[in-house]
């Protein structure tokens, strides 16, 4: 019995098709919220904060921002008086992360402008444009549990921040920002592998 390579039928190419635009739309969601997770950790300044129950006083540190209820006010940080002396290695810590968390963003709005290009193109940008995209999407994983390393480490080991001083809700928006890119390109990378390619070829035997 002899077999021939013969295209497969239109309905198995439209499953396929709707198959991966699915994937690729549901994966564009969530990364959308983990992008507005992102932007809100730099937005609000609350990466360390500290809170006095019996005084009420608070003072709280975000990356470009420090705020005090004594004077209900926020000023830029750090400043040039911060990074004097003994001060720089927390200075030149925390401008690194304030660096990092810009260039995630970079990194993220670069895996939007590809989520837009792949479900925009054709059959060739669908089975392949996930290579690029979950590198994009990990490297910003990375960027950003760097940075929220390096805020825990300096609230654990700066001398500034004393006892009661605690990471806060932009760490914590950071966090599951992350956490969620991660998830994010791990189902994408495993759902576009596992999927059946799009149209191609399938062998019928020949009965002649």
């Amino acid at each position: 019995m002899d077999f021939h390579l013969v295209p497969r039928g239109e309905d198995r190419n439209y499953t396929g098709f709707l198959t991966k635009t699915i994937v690729y739309t549901s994966s564009l969601i969530v990364f959308l919220a983990s992008f507005g997770l992102t932007i809100s950790s730099i937005v609000v300044p609350k990466w360390i904060s500290y809170h006095s129950g019996s005084s009420g006083i608070a003072y709280s540190y975000g990356l470009h921002r420090r705020c005090s209820s004594l004077t209900n006010t926020c000023e830029s940080f750090p400043q040039r008086e911060d990074c004097h002396d003994g001060d720089r290695y927390f200075c030149s810590m925390w401008r690194s992360v304030g660096f990092l968390m810009s260039f995630a963003v970079v990194l993220e709005g670069m895996s939007l402008v590809a989520f837009l290009i792949i479900l925009s193109g054709g059959k060739r940008l669908r089975e392949s444009g996930w290579k690029v995209l979950s590198l994009l999407i990990l490297l910003s994983v990375i960027v950003q549990a760097c940075s929220t390393s390096i805020v825990a480490y300096l609230n654990d080991n700066e001398p500034r921040f004393f006892v009661g001083w605690k990471l806060d809700e932009s760490w914590i928006y950071c966090t599951v920002s992350w956490c969620v890119s991660l998830f994010c390109a791990v189902a994408l990378i495993f759902s576009v592998r596992v999927l059946p390619s799009e149209g191609g070829y399938e062998l019928i035997p020949d009965h002649s």
